[in-house]
Protein backbone atom coordinates (compact mmCIF):
# COMPACT_ATOMS: atom_id res chain seq x y z
CA UNK A 1 0.00 0.00 0.00
CA UNK A 2 1.97 3.46 -1.25
CA UNK A 3 1.36 5.50 1.76
CA UNK A 4 2.94 9.00 1.22
CA UNK A 5 4.08 9.92 4.92
CA UNK A 6 6.07 13.02 5.89
CA UNK A 7 7.87 14.28 9.23
CA UNK A 8 8.99 17.86 10.48
CA UNK A 9 10.38 18.87 13.83
CA UNK A 10 9.67 22.49 14.46
CA UNK A 11 12.30 24.68 16.60
CA UNK A 12 10.13 24.83 19.30
CA UNK A 13 10.29 21.23 19.51
CA UNK A 14 6.68 20.51 17.84
CA UNK A 15 6.74 17.54 15.66
CA UNK A 16 4.68 17.64 12.87
CA UNK A 17 3.31 14.58 10.83
CA UNK A 18 1.35 14.22 8.22
CA UNK A 19 -0.09 11.45 5.34
CA UNK A 20 -1.52 12.90 2.02
CA UNK A 21 -4.50 11.14 0.70
CA UNK A 22 -5.40 13.15 -2.67
CA UNK A 23 -8.32 11.02 -3.43
CA UNK A 24 -10.36 12.50 -0.80
CA UNK A 25 -11.83 16.05 0.05
CA UNK A 26 -11.15 16.02 3.54
CA UNK A 27 -8.02 16.44 6.23
CA UNK A 28 -8.33 15.13 9.46
CA UNK A 29 -6.22 17.27 12.32
CA UNK A 30 -4.96 16.04 16.05
CA UNK A 31 -3.20 18.05 18.29
CA UNK A 32 -1.56 15.72 20.48
CA UNK A 33 -0.07 16.45 24.11
CA UNK A 34 2.11 13.06 25.71
CA UNK A 35 0.56 14.23 29.19
CA UNK A 36 -2.46 12.02 30.71
CA UNK A 37 -3.60 10.38 34.26
CA UNK A 38 -0.30 8.95 34.43
CA UNK A 39 1.27 12.29 34.61
CA UNK A 40 -0.96 13.30 37.41
CA UNK A 41 -0.04 13.24 41.44
CA UNK A 42 -2.34 11.55 43.97
CA UNK A 43 -3.26 15.53 44.77
CA UNK A 44 -3.94 16.27 41.54
CA UNK A 45 -5.34 13.32 40.32
CA UNK A 46 -8.08 13.72 37.30
CA UNK A 47 -6.62 17.72 35.98
CA UNK A 48 -5.85 16.55 32.69
CA UNK A 49 -9.14 15.62 31.95
CA UNK A 50 -10.43 19.11 33.39
CA UNK A 51 -8.48 20.65 30.97
CA UNK A 52 -9.79 18.66 28.35
CA UNK A 53 -12.71 19.93 28.93
CA UNK A 54 -11.88 23.30 29.89
CA UNK A 55 -10.14 23.97 26.73
CA UNK A 56 -13.36 24.44 24.70
CA UNK A 57 -14.80 27.01 26.94
CA UNK A 58 -13.07 30.42 26.05
CA UNK A 59 -10.02 31.94 25.03
CA UNK A 60 -9.16 36.18 24.73
CA UNK A 61 -10.74 36.12 21.68
CA UNK A 62 -13.54 33.88 21.86
CA UNK A 63 -16.56 32.45 24.46
CA UNK A 64 -17.94 29.12 24.49
CA UNK A 65 -20.53 29.21 22.05
CA UNK A 66 -17.98 31.28 19.54
CA UNK A 67 -15.77 27.59 19.75
CA UNK A 68 -19.09 25.74 19.52
CA UNK A 69 -20.75 27.35 16.53
CA UNK A 70 -17.11 27.87 14.50
CA UNK A 71 -16.58 23.94 14.60
CA UNK A 72 -19.87 23.67 13.75
CA UNK A 73 -19.99 26.51 10.42
CA UNK A 74 -17.06 24.32 9.07
CA UNK A 75 -19.68 21.04 8.35
CA UNK A 76 -17.27 18.45 10.27
CA UNK A 77 -17.11 17.61 13.85
CA UNK A 78 -14.37 17.69 16.58
CA UNK A 79 -13.74 15.73 19.79
CA UNK A 80 -11.10 15.69 22.18
CA UNK A 81 -10.08 12.83 24.74
CA UNK A 82 -7.72 12.18 27.81
CA UNK A 83 -6.01 8.62 28.72
CA UNK A 84 -3.80 7.39 30.48
CA UNK A 85 -0.35 8.94 28.82
CA UNK A 86 -1.94 11.45 26.14
CA UNK A 87 -4.38 14.38 25.98
CA UNK A 88 -5.45 14.78 22.26
CA UNK A 89 -7.84 17.53 20.46
CA UNK A 90 -9.60 16.42 16.84
CA UNK A 91 -11.33 17.53 14.14
CA UNK A 92 -12.41 16.50 10.72
CA UNK A 93 -13.29 19.07 8.36
CA UNK A 94 -13.16 20.04 4.63
CA UNK A 95 -9.44 21.13 2.90
CA UNK A 96 -10.92 24.00 2.52
CA UNK A 97 -11.54 24.34 6.37
CA UNK A 98 -8.17 23.52 7.13
CA UNK A 99 -6.69 27.03 8.08
CA UNK A 100 -10.16 27.56 10.35
CA UNK A 101 -9.66 24.72 12.12
CA UNK A 102 -5.76 25.24 12.81
CA UNK A 103 -6.50 29.19 13.90
CA UNK A 104 -9.79 27.39 16.32
CA UNK A 105 -6.91 24.86 17.66
CA UNK A 106 -3.92 27.01 18.57
CA UNK A 107 -6.21 29.82 20.10
CA UNK A 108 -7.82 27.17 22.42
CA UNK A 109 -4.44 25.15 23.28
CA UNK A 110 -2.54 28.66 23.95
CA UNK A 111 -4.85 30.66 25.13
CA UNK A 112 -7.33 29.21 26.98
CA UNK A 113 -8.68 31.68 30.02
CA UNK A 114 -9.91 29.19 32.63
CA UNK A 115 -12.45 31.42 33.37
CA UNK A 116 -13.52 31.27 37.74
CA UNK A 117 -16.79 31.14 36.79
CA UNK A 118 -16.59 28.39 33.64
CA UNK A 119 -14.35 26.08 35.71
CA UNK A 120 -16.86 25.74 38.30
CA UNK A 121 -19.60 24.90 36.06
CA UNK A 122 -17.33 22.33 34.23
CA UNK A 123 -16.43 21.18 37.83
CA UNK A 124 -20.23 20.50 38.10
CA UNK A 125 -20.43 18.32 34.52
CA UNK A 126 -16.91 16.15 35.58
CA UNK A 127 -18.68 15.28 39.09
CA UNK A 128 -21.74 14.13 37.28
CA UNK A 129 -19.50 11.99 34.91
CA UNK A 130 -17.85 10.38 37.80
CA UNK A 131 -21.50 9.50 39.65
CA UNK A 132 -21.96 8.52 35.70
CA UNK A 133 -19.61 5.61 35.93
CA UNK A 134 -20.19 4.53 39.54
CA UNK A 135 -23.80 3.79 38.17
CA UNK A 136 -22.17 1.67 35.28
CA UNK A 137 -20.64 -1.23 37.04
CA UNK A 138 -18.88 -2.86 33.87
CA UNK A 139 -17.09 0.29 33.11
CA UNK A 140 -16.16 0.49 37.01
CA UNK A 141 -14.52 -2.45 37.26
CA UNK A 142 -11.77 -1.40 34.72
CA UNK A 143 -11.76 1.34 36.83
CA UNK A 144 -11.33 -0.57 40.11
CA UNK A 145 -9.43 -3.66 38.98
CA UNK A 146 -6.12 -0.87 37.55
CA UNK A 147 -6.27 0.51 41.23
CA UNK A 148 -5.75 -2.64 42.67
CA UNK A 149 -3.30 -3.89 40.00
CA UNK A 150 -0.75 -0.61 40.53
CA UNK A 151 -1.20 0.15 43.59
CA UNK A 152 1.22 2.96 44.35
CA UNK A 153 1.19 4.05 40.98
CA UNK A 154 0.02 6.97 38.42
CA UNK A 155 -1.06 4.49 35.91
CA UNK A 156 -3.60 2.65 38.89
CA UNK A 157 -5.12 6.13 38.86
CA UNK A 158 -8.81 7.35 37.45
CA UNK A 159 -8.72 9.60 34.41
CA UNK A 160 -11.46 10.92 35.69
CA UNK A 161 -9.94 11.84 39.13
CA UNK A 162 -11.95 11.45 42.21
CA UNK A 163 -14.75 14.12 43.28
CA UNK A 164 -12.47 14.99 46.24
CA UNK A 165 -9.62 15.94 43.71
CA UNK A 166 -11.75 17.60 41.15
CA UNK A 167 -13.44 19.79 43.91
CA UNK A 168 -9.87 21.19 45.10
CA UNK A 169 -9.19 22.20 41.33
CA UNK A 170 -8.78 26.16 40.62
CA UNK A 171 -8.47 28.21 37.48
CA UNK A 172 -4.87 29.13 39.08
CA UNK A 173 -3.93 25.02 39.29
CA UNK A 174 -5.34 24.50 35.50
CA UNK A 175 -2.81 27.24 34.68
CA UNK A 176 -0.32 26.64 36.64
CA UNK A 177 -0.57 22.83 34.99
CA UNK A 178 -0.96 23.90 31.06
CA UNK A 179 2.08 25.89 31.52
CA UNK A 180 4.24 23.00 32.86
CA UNK A 181 2.75 20.35 30.36
CA UNK A 182 1.62 22.02 26.94
CA UNK A 183 5.34 22.80 25.79
CA UNK A 184 6.83 22.42 22.65
CA UNK A 185 8.65 18.73 23.34
CA UNK A 186 5.51 17.28 24.25
CA UNK A 187 3.09 18.70 21.66
CA UNK A 188 2.70 16.42 18.27
CA UNK A 189 0.03 17.44 15.45
CA UNK A 190 -1.08 14.82 13.19
CA UNK A 191 -2.45 15.27 9.84
CA UNK A 192 -4.21 13.16 7.66
CA UNK A 193 -5.99 13.69 4.09
CA UNK A 194 -6.03 16.03 1.10
CA UNK A 195 -3.41 18.50 2.07
CA UNK A 196 0.31 19.34 1.26
CA UNK A 197 3.26 18.57 3.72
CA UNK A 198 5.33 21.95 3.49
CA UNK A 199 2.24 24.35 3.75
CA UNK A 200 0.58 22.37 6.36
CA UNK A 201 3.75 22.92 8.29
CA UNK A 202 4.40 26.43 7.42
CA UNK A 203 1.25 27.60 8.87
CA UNK A 204 1.18 24.86 12.02
CA UNK A 205 4.82 27.16 12.30
CA UNK A 206 2.30 30.58 11.96
CA UNK A 207 -0.20 29.28 14.57
CA UNK A 208 1.76 27.47 17.25
CA UNK A 209 5.15 28.58 16.69
CA UNK A 210 5.15 30.48 20.01
CA UNK A 211 4.31 27.84 22.09
CA UNK A 212 7.22 27.45 24.42
CA UNK A 213 10.38 24.99 23.43
CA UNK A 214 11.51 23.80 27.57
CA UNK A 215 11.06 20.43 28.66
CA UNK A 216 8.04 19.16 30.22
CA UNK A 217 7.19 16.19 32.75
CA UNK A 218 9.77 13.83 33.72
CA UNK A 219 10.10 9.94 32.67
CA UNK A 220 7.19 7.49 34.47
CA UNK A 221 8.96 4.59 36.56
CA UNK A 222 7.69 1.34 35.69
CA UNK A 223 4.99 0.18 37.61
CA UNK A 224 4.84 -3.67 39.40
CA UNK A 225 1.32 -5.09 39.16
CA UNK A 226 0.13 -6.62 42.43
CA UNK A 227 -1.19 -10.50 42.21
CA UNK A 228 -4.27 -11.13 44.19
CA UNK A 229 -7.87 -11.03 44.78
CA UNK A 230 -10.31 -8.32 45.50
CA UNK A 231 -14.08 -8.40 45.80
CA UNK A 232 -15.78 -5.26 46.46
CA UNK A 233 -19.68 -5.73 47.48
CA UNK A 234 -22.37 -3.57 46.05
CA UNK A 235 -26.17 -4.10 45.46
CA UNK A 236 -26.02 -5.02 41.53
CA UNK A 237 -28.12 -7.78 39.52
CA UNK A 238 -24.72 -9.25 38.47
CA UNK A 239 -21.36 -10.10 39.68
CA UNK A 240 -18.61 -8.25 37.39
CA UNK A 241 -15.36 -10.18 36.97
CA UNK A 242 -12.20 -8.85 36.00
CA UNK A 243 -9.20 -11.12 35.46
CA UNK A 244 -5.92 -9.18 34.64
CA UNK A 245 -2.03 -10.41 33.45
CA UNK A 246 1.09 -8.26 32.39
CA UNK A 247 1.48 -8.03 28.69
CA UNK A 248 4.17 -6.45 26.33
CA UNK A 249 4.41 -2.66 26.38
CA UNK A 250 3.88 -0.71 23.12
CA UNK A 251 7.73 -1.23 21.93
CA UNK A 252 7.72 -4.38 22.53
CA UNK A 253 7.76 -6.76 19.22
CA UNK A 254 6.15 -9.32 21.55
CA UNK A 255 2.78 -6.82 21.17
CA UNK A 256 1.78 -8.89 18.15
CA UNK A 257 1.71 -12.12 19.66
CA UNK A 258 0.02 -10.63 22.13
CA UNK A 259 -2.66 -8.95 19.90
CA UNK A 260 -3.44 -12.46 18.35
CA UNK A 261 -3.25 -14.22 21.32
CA UNK A 262 -6.43 -11.61 22.16
CA UNK A 263 -8.44 -12.11 19.43
CA UNK A 264 -7.91 -16.30 19.74
CA UNK A 265 -8.75 -16.19 23.50
CA UNK A 266 -11.57 -13.88 23.98
CA UNK A 267 -11.50 -10.58 21.26
CA UNK A 268 -13.86 -11.99 18.94
CA UNK A 269 -17.37 -13.30 18.62
CA UNK A 270 -15.86 -17.01 17.23
CA UNK A 271 -12.75 -16.93 20.39
CA UNK A 272 -12.71 -19.34 22.70
CA UNK A 273 -13.99 -17.35 25.93
CA UNK A 274 -16.91 -16.20 23.49
CA UNK A 275 -17.96 -19.78 22.58
CA UNK A 276 -17.26 -21.75 25.82
CA UNK A 277 -18.86 -19.42 28.38
CA UNK A 278 -21.82 -18.10 25.86
CA UNK A 279 -22.44 -20.27 22.89
CA UNK A 280 -21.89 -23.11 25.06
CA UNK A 281 -22.24 -23.24 28.38
CA UNK A 282 -25.15 -19.85 28.34
CA UNK A 283 -23.12 -18.47 31.65
CA UNK A 284 -22.66 -14.84 30.27
CA UNK A 285 -24.23 -12.30 27.82
CA UNK A 286 -20.75 -10.29 27.78
CA UNK A 287 -17.54 -11.78 27.82
CA UNK A 288 -14.22 -10.85 26.25
CA UNK A 289 -10.39 -10.30 26.51
CA UNK A 290 -8.90 -7.28 25.83
CA UNK A 291 -5.11 -5.99 25.41
CA UNK A 292 -3.95 -2.80 26.57
CA UNK A 293 -0.52 -1.47 26.04
CA UNK A 294 1.52 1.85 28.06
CA UNK A 295 5.34 3.05 27.38
CA UNK A 296 6.49 0.64 30.21
CA UNK A 297 4.04 -1.75 30.50
CA UNK A 298 0.72 -3.93 29.44
CA UNK A 299 -2.06 -5.98 30.45
CA UNK A 300 -4.10 -8.76 29.28
CA UNK A 301 -7.66 -8.79 30.56
CA UNK A 302 -10.58 -10.74 31.02
CA UNK A 303 -13.72 -9.58 31.69
CA UNK A 304 -17.45 -11.23 32.06
CA UNK A 305 -20.89 -10.29 33.57
CA UNK A 306 -22.49 -13.23 35.28
CA UNK A 307 -24.29 -14.46 38.50
CA UNK A 308 -22.61 -14.85 41.47
CA UNK A 309 -24.29 -18.65 41.72
CA UNK A 310 -21.05 -18.97 38.67
CA UNK A 311 -18.33 -17.36 40.06
CA UNK A 312 -16.65 -20.58 40.48
CA UNK A 313 -17.39 -22.08 37.05
CA UNK A 314 -16.55 -19.00 35.34
CA UNK A 315 -13.05 -18.02 36.41
CA UNK A 316 -12.31 -21.87 36.23
CA UNK A 317 -13.08 -21.86 32.19
CA UNK A 318 -11.47 -17.87 31.88
CA UNK A 319 -8.06 -19.85 33.11
CA UNK A 320 -8.32 -22.85 32.01
CA UNK A 321 -8.92 -21.57 28.09
CA UNK A 322 -5.70 -19.54 28.64
CA UNK A 323 -3.63 -22.33 30.31
CA UNK A 324 -5.08 -24.47 27.00
CA UNK A 325 -3.05 -21.59 24.69
CA UNK A 326 -0.24 -22.06 27.06
CA UNK A 327 0.35 -25.76 27.05
CA UNK A 328 -1.22 -26.89 23.63
CA UNK A 329 0.05 -24.79 19.95
CA UNK A 330 -2.83 -23.71 17.90
CA UNK A 331 -3.57 -25.26 14.65
CA UNK A 332 -2.52 -23.38 11.95
CA UNK A 333 -6.20 -22.45 10.66
CA UNK A 334 -7.30 -20.61 14.19
CA UNK A 335 -4.25 -18.56 13.79
CA UNK A 336 -5.03 -17.71 9.99
CA UNK A 337 -8.58 -16.52 11.12
CA UNK A 338 -7.09 -14.51 13.77
CA UNK A 339 -5.09 -12.95 11.55
CA UNK A 340 -7.04 -12.21 9.42
CA UNK A 341 -9.48 -10.60 11.89
CA UNK A 342 -6.71 -8.08 13.06
CA UNK A 343 -5.68 -7.36 8.77
CA UNK A 344 -9.19 -6.76 7.93
CA UNK A 345 -9.92 -4.16 10.40
CA UNK A 346 -6.86 -2.99 9.85
CA UNK A 347 -6.59 -2.34 6.42
CA UNK A 348 -10.80 -0.81 6.48
CA UNK A 349 -9.65 1.37 8.81
CA UNK A 350 -7.16 2.67 6.29
CA UNK A 351 -9.85 3.99 4.00
CA UNK A 352 -10.51 6.44 7.31
CA UNK A 353 -8.65 9.45 7.26
CA UNK A 354 -9.20 9.87 11.48
CA UNK A 355 -7.68 6.00 11.56
CA UNK A 356 -4.76 7.25 9.77
CA UNK A 357 -3.84 10.68 11.28
CA UNK A 358 -4.19 8.69 14.55
CA UNK A 359 -2.02 5.68 13.54
CA UNK A 360 0.60 8.68 12.39
CA UNK A 361 0.45 10.44 15.94
CA UNK A 362 0.65 6.53 18.02
CA UNK A 363 3.44 5.18 16.30
CA UNK A 364 5.52 8.26 16.75
CA UNK A 365 4.32 8.72 20.33
CA UNK A 366 4.75 5.04 21.15
CA UNK A 367 7.63 4.09 18.85
CA UNK A 368 9.11 7.01 17.99
CA UNK A 369 8.86 6.38 14.00
CA UNK A 370 6.33 5.95 11.15
CA UNK A 371 4.91 1.97 10.36
CA UNK A 372 3.82 1.01 7.59
CA UNK A 373 0.66 -1.20 7.02
CA UNK A 374 2.69 -2.91 4.78
CA UNK A 375 4.79 -3.50 8.01
CA UNK A 376 2.40 -4.22 10.64
CA UNK A 377 0.82 -7.03 7.94
CA UNK A 378 4.22 -8.63 8.03
CA UNK A 379 5.05 -8.61 11.50
CA UNK A 380 1.71 -10.36 12.06
CA UNK A 381 2.03 -13.11 9.19
CA UNK A 382 5.22 -13.40 10.88
CA UNK A 383 3.38 -14.88 14.43
CA UNK A 384 3.43 -18.46 14.69
CA UNK A 385 1.76 -21.07 16.87
CA UNK A 386 4.51 -21.22 18.82
CA UNK A 387 5.07 -17.71 19.57
CA UNK A 388 1.18 -17.62 20.75
CA UNK A 389 2.12 -20.53 23.01
CA UNK A 390 4.73 -18.98 24.58
CA UNK A 391 2.79 -15.51 25.13
CA UNK A 392 0.15 -17.64 26.77
CA UNK A 393 2.76 -19.03 28.98
CA UNK A 394 4.08 -15.90 29.60
CA UNK A 395 0.98 -14.16 30.77
CA UNK A 396 0.27 -17.09 33.13
CA UNK A 397 4.18 -17.35 34.86
CA UNK A 398 3.78 -13.90 36.45
CA UNK A 399 0.35 -14.48 37.90
CA UNK A 400 -2.97 -12.79 38.10
CA UNK A 401 -4.89 -10.38 39.51
CA UNK A 402 -8.93 -10.95 39.72
CA UNK A 403 -11.27 -7.97 40.94
CA UNK A 404 -15.19 -8.99 41.75
CA UNK A 405 -17.55 -5.96 41.88
CA UNK A 406 -21.08 -7.22 43.23
CA UNK A 407 -23.18 -9.54 45.26
CA UNK A 408 -20.71 -11.79 47.08
CA UNK A 409 -19.81 -14.92 44.86
CA UNK A 410 -20.92 -17.99 45.25
CA UNK A 411 -18.02 -21.13 46.05
CA UNK A 412 -14.52 -20.88 47.05
CA UNK A 413 -11.90 -18.63 45.32
CA UNK A 414 -9.50 -20.28 42.88
CA UNK A 415 -6.08 -20.49 43.89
Amino acid sequence: MNQQYNKSVLSNGIRVLTERMPNVRSVSVGVWVTIGARDEDAGNSGISHFIEHMIFKGTERRTALDIAKAFDQMGGFSNAFTSKEITCFHAKVLDIQLDRVLDLFSDIVLHSRFDDKEVERERRVIMQEISMLEDSPDELIHELFNKFYWPGSNLGQSILGTIDNVSAISSQTLKEFVAEAYVGPKVLISAAGNLEHESFVARINDFFGSLVSINGHSSHSRPVPHIGVKFIKKDLEQLHVLMGYEGPCTSDPQRYPSLLLNVILGGSMSSRLFQEIREKRGLAYSVYSFSSSFQDTGMLGIYAGISEKQFSKTVELMQGELKKLADQSIEYDELDAARDHIKGGLLLSAESADSRMTRLAKNEINLGKFVSYDEVIRKINAVTPEDIKQMAAQCLKGGSALVCLGPSPDGEVLS
